[in-house]
């Protein structure tokens, strides 16, 4: 899932407009599953999938595989809709420098909103 963040944010110039500004190394983690994302001026670089030992990363986005899956639901249900959404619930927890991803925030919460599905399937 999180691999599909090079298409689905590079594909979209005006959400790599918005990040232009923000060239950095974060970690994401689903549960067991381990992610490094590089963002340079607003595209994704890469995304790197875990296990890593003693990676490198500015900050880190920690939440369980079920929370993470209701996130990327096409409609999520209430208090999942958002990354600090998660974080109220204390699902997710936020570690590192923290100036990257709040001087970034709307392009870092759009980035991930762009890994939901368009449709709800019945």
């Amino acid at each position: 899932m999180i691999d599909r963040l090079v298409e689905t944010v590079n594909g979209k110039a005006s959400l790599v407009h918005r990040g232009r500004y923000l060239t950095t190394r974060f970690l994401v983690e689903l549960g067991p599953e381990a992610y490094l994302v590089d963002v340079v001026q607003g595209r994704i670089a890469a995304v790197t999938s875990g296990p890593f030992v003693m990676p490198s990363w500015s900050f880190a986005l920690r939440a369980p595989k079920e929370a993470w899956e209701q996130f990327f639901q096409p409609v999520p249900p209430p208090g999942y809709q958002d990354l600090f959404g998660l974080l109220k619930q204390r699902l997710l927890r936020i570690e590192g420098d923290l100036q990257p991803l709040m001087a970034n925030l709307r392009y870092i919460k759009e980035a991930f909103a762009s890994l939901r599905p368009l449709e709800a399937k019945p």
